[in-house]
Order: C-alpha cells, then sequence, then structure tokens
C-alpha cells in the first residue's frame, strides 16, 4: 500500500481549490490537489465575477490573463413581465475606473488558475474513501479508492456542495431552495450584436437572463420551482433543450427564445438550488485541528446575487494569509481557526443575501402573500434594496497573501 506525506492536502480542483493551491505556491507551502474526475471540472457554461472576484484574482496573478476576454457588464436591465415595466439595475463600478462585474467562461478561469501551478500539483481520478487522523490531530489520514494513503498536515475541502471533508467535520447537509435552474451558453459565430448589459425577465415564479461573455458568446439561465421529474433530465442535453423550448421558454420573450436556441448542448446543465442555513455556518464545526473547508463545501449558496465562485477565490486568500502567518508560529492549527473567525459572518451573511434575493424576486410570489411580494419587488426591492446588498457585497476587499500581522 502506497504512503506518502504533504504538508498541504486540497481536495477538489474547482474554482476554491485551484486558487488556494496557487495563493499556497506564493507563500511558498508545498501543496498536492486530489482531484476525482480525470480532467478539470468545466462543468457550467460561465461565471460572473464582480468587484471583490477581480480583487483576489489580481493577488494571484491571474487577473491579467482573463480581462482582455470577457466584456465588462455595467448593469441589469430587469423587466417585469407582466406590467411590462423595466428597471436599469447598475453594478457598482471599481477603482480600476470601470465596471468590474464581467462574465466569465468557466474554462478559461478554471485554466488561468491551473497554469499556475507546477506539473504534478493535481492528481486527477484520486477518490477518497475515509478520512481519520492519528493520535495527533496535527496529522491526517486521507485513504484513497485505489488503495493509496496520503497524510496530509492539513487538509482542506474544496470538495464542493456535497463534500466529504465537510460531512467528516459534521456540518448540517445542504438544503433545497425550492428552486432549480437550467444555464447554458449561446454562441453567435457571426456575433450577437447585443449591448453589454445583462437582461433578466421576471414572471410569477419564473426568472430568466442573459449576459455577453463577448462578441460572440452569451451566457442565460433560467430559474423555476423544482420539480420532481427533472432528476431525469438532467444528465441529459437534449432532453433538457426540448423542456426549456417547449415549456419553460416560451414565457419569456422571442428574443430570449432566440439566445436558447443558439445553446452549445457541452454546456448546457440543469440542477437544483441548494444553500447552507446560515446559522449553520456560524455555528456549526468548520475546522478541526488541521482540517477545514472552503468554497462550496463551506457555504454553498444560491446565485441570486452572483457570489458562489467570487466567495471561494475570497476564501483562497483568507484561508492561505492566515495559515502562512501561523505556520511562521508553528501552530497551523491556530491558522485555520483564524481564518474561520475571518469568514464566518461573511459566508453566513451571503448566503441569506442570496436566499433572500431569490426569495423576492420569485420564490415569494405565491398564496395570498403574491400581490404585496410583487408590490415589494417592483417598488421598493429594485429600486431601494437590490442596488445596495449587491454593492455591500462588491465592496468587500480580501487583502492580500502578505499583510502584516
Amino acid at each position: 500500500m502506497e504512503e506518502e506525506q504533504h504538508e498541504v492536502v486540497i481536495v477538489g480542483a474547482g474554482i476554491a481549490g485551484l486558487a488556494t493551491a496557487v495563493a499556497l505556491k506564493i507563500v511558498g507551502m508545498q501543496t498536492l490537489v486530489l482531484e476525482r474526475s480525470p480532467e478539470l471540472r468545466a462543468a457550467g457554461a460561465a461565471i460572473g465575477l464582480s468587484s471583490n472576484a477581480w480583487r483576489a484574482l489580481d493577488v494571484l496573478g491571474v487577473a491579467h490573463k482573463l480581462l482582455p476576454s470577457c466584456s465588462t457588464v455595467p448593469e441589469a436591465l430587469v423587466t417585469d413581465l407582466p406590467t411590462g415595466s423595466t428597471q436599469a439595475v447598475p453594478f457598482p463600478r471599481s477603482q480600476r475606473g470601470d465596471t468590474a462585474t464581467r462574465i466569465v467562461h468557466r474554462k478559461d478561469l478554471l485554466e488561468s488558475l491551473a497554469e499556475e501551478l507546477k506539473p504534478g500539483t493535481i492528481r486527477f481520478s484520486s477518490k477518497i474513501t475515509s478520512i481519520d487522523q492519528e493520535a495527533s490531530p496535527s496529522v491526517t489520514v486521507l485513504h484513497l479508492d485505489d488503495g493509496s494513503v496520503v497524510k496530509a498536515k492539513v487538509l482542506i475541502g474544496c470538495d464542493g456542495v456535497h463534500s466529504v471533508v465537510a460531512r467528516w467535520l459534521g456540518l448540517s447537509e445542504p438544503v433545497p431552495s425550492g428552486r432549480s435552474a437550467v444555464r447554458g451558453l449561446a454562441v453567435f459565430p457571426e456575433g450577437h450584436g447585443l449591448k453589454n448589459g445583462a437582461v433578466q425577465y421576471v414572471v410569477d415564479d419564473q426568472r430568466a437572463g442573459f449576459a455577453p461573455l463577448n462578441n460572440n458568446d452569451l451566457y442565460w439561465f433560467i430559474v423555476h420551482p423544482s420539480s420532481e421529474t427533472e432528476n431525469e433530465m438532467a444528465r441529459d442535453p437534449e432532453l433538457i433543450l426540448a423542456e426549456v423550448t417547449e415549456k419553460l421558454a416560451i414565457h419569456f420573450p422571442p428574443e430570449f427564445q432566440m439566445v436558447v436556441r443558439h445553446v452549445d448542448l457541452a454546456t448546457l446543465s440543469w440542477a437544483p438550488l441548494v444553500f447552507r442555513l446560515p446559522w449553520d455556518v456560524l455555528l456549526g464545526r468548520i475546522n478541526k485541528g488541521c482540517v477545514t473547508v472552503e468554497g462550496d463545501a463551506m457555504h454553498p449558496m444560491t446565485p441570486d446575487i452572483g457570489q458562489g465562485g467570487c466567495a471561494a477565490l475570497e476564501d483562497a486568500i483568507v484561508l492561505v494569509r492566515n495559515l502562512a502567518r501561523a505556520r511562521s508560529r508553528g501552530q497551523l492549527a491556530a491558522g485555520l481557526e483564524s481564518y474561520v473567525s475571518e469568514r464566518r459572518w461573511r459566508a453566513a451573511w451571503l448566503i441569506a443575501a442570496s436566499y433572500l434575493s431569490g426569495w423576492v424576486q420569485q420564490g415569494g410570489n405565491a398564496g395570498v402573500w403574491r400581490s404585496a411580494m410583487e408590490w415589494f419587488r417592483r417598488n421598493i426591492y429594485y429600486k431601494f434594496l437590490h442596488s445596495r446588498i449587491v454593492d455591500a457585497v462588491h465592496r468587500y476587499d480580501c487583502g492580500d497573501l502578505l499583510s502584516a500581522e
């Protein structure tokens, strides 16, 4: 049985895992990333990156690789279909002097981060079967399905919503929001000719929209109430497309339906939206000895304010900064405790704000409160609350990796 030991082991090569590995490389800590898939998980058409995410990518040294290939999104035009009224919801401006919110190919983001790592840092097709700690909590042992054993001084779970590491820590399972999302990337070889702003439509308990990545590609989505039959379609892009074009998209304008028809089937996905309850993040065990979690493994949230991936990038900087400081004192576990203390409230706030945003825009439009909620959404939420929530979220600065204590 093969056995090896590493200073830091990261489980999962998604956004959180790769960003953390890059940050650890910058501060000089030896790292191994274990990924269960045979290659980078590029599933998901695109991701919105706001000011707070670009600050983290600047620290990681990869922002300059992504900026030239993606357009800015200065605002979202939100149309209430029952009334026909449209409101402009601007995105906050950054210190760059330009609107920092941009839509990026998820694959481009992952590859840009992976390119910064030394060959062999990521080990693909590595599935964890069990985790245990030796007599001293300073060593965590990972057993893999190929029979090999990996020992880690620090273990960081970046393995997504259904995290093995989070489950080992005892964190509660994410709960369903009652909504699901279909996402895809529309490709226009001759150019789509649409403006840079995002477009969103709201009708009853459904919401849809699109935003440009560049002159040829548009990211689009539909969020709708979950159904019992959707699991049958989730793995078949052809079935997903048929369901969207024949049922879901017919509630939205022809412009949106045209975007859907240009979808690249390889980017099409359908998934339920889940989140971890904010109080579970505030009160739950997020670290034990030299083990912790980040990204979706720590704070899965609904996508209603577009902060899942952005928060994962923040996590990477904050975690590695605290770990590097603690390492110099020989107190790695204390570094993870400092990271958790710094991130708990931010993560819980993001989860709550995301859920509130989704509930107001569509989840609350049912029963006797429907008329009141529609009035609140049209006259209060978009005019006054949404921009303040987004501004507070985007202004967060994760700091750098080498901040003085």
